[in-house]
């Protein structure tokens, strides 16, 4: 089923990745600051499961203050990457809803919600735990790679209702990450415990590996995805 596009603006031009198979779940990947969805569509080409559909919208194009108001792919403003650093609140609850309307959207074209991952990249990857954890949809689960949780101090009051109570966390981060310290991941760890089932959160770490990904943790989300979207 194909449904209407038109109607969520981000899916217009994002990347999909198809399955090959009869598609029964779902993977929106958001990537991070500065960046495209075709990058992720790569990576995530080469670990692909042959039920799973694999969507990698483009953020829209915004000043960032914290690159000296430049105009690039953004989810929201950023004016630091800091746990105390002061937040566009109003930017992050826009970008909320726009990737909560690909879900919509999903999940009328047959996909249920509880078959749909959010996962993504640095502020792509806090964007999807912000959204996932306020969504009235029960998913199946959320990668987090090298991110945070955004306005972190409105947790767990901000969950919404408690659907997603239950929901299996991936989150990955390099130890010799200079842009978002390994440390900043611990916190946010912890906090994601007090948001949801502690045993639900997984904090892997990887050993070298800076503000990028590894092959090493390609395959740890490719075996969460297995476990928590498997072929039906």
């Amino acid at each position: 089923m194909c449904g209407n596009n038109m109607s969520v603006p981000l899916l217009t031009d994002a990347v999909t990745v198809p399955g090959g198979d009869r598609e029964t779940a779902a993977v929106i990947f958001l990537h991070g600051l500065g960046d495209t969805g075709h990058g992720w569509a790569e990576s995530l080409s080469a670990i692909k499961l042959p039920h799973v559909k694999y969507i990698c919208p483009h953020a829209p194009r915004i000043p960032v203050t914290l690159n000296m108001k430049m105009v690039m792919p953004a989810w929201f403003d950023l004016m630091g990457l800091s746990p105390d650093a002061p937040e566009d609140e109003a930017g992050i609850k826009k970008a909320a809803d726009s990737i909560k309307s690909i879900i919509e959207h999903e999940v009328k074209n047959g996909i249920p919600a509880n078959r749909i991952v959010l996962g993504g990249f640095s502020q792509g990857g806090a964007l999807s735990l912000y959204t996932a954890l306020t969504c009235q949809h029960k998913l199946a689960g959320i990668v987090g790679l090298s991110c945070w949780l955004p306005l972190h101090k409105t947790f767990p009051q901000q969950a919404a209702s408690g659907v997603n109570k239950d929901i299996s966390i991936l989150q990955c981060h390099g130890e010799a990450d200079p842009m978002i310290p390994v440390r900043f991941g611990t916190l946010t760890s912890e906090k994601l415990k007090s948001v949801v089932t502690p045993s639900k959160v997984q904090f892997k770490t990887y050993p070298g590996v800076m503000h990028s990904t590894s092959q090493e943790e390609m395959m740890a989300v490719k075996d969460f995805l297995e476990k928590v979207i498997p072929r039906v």
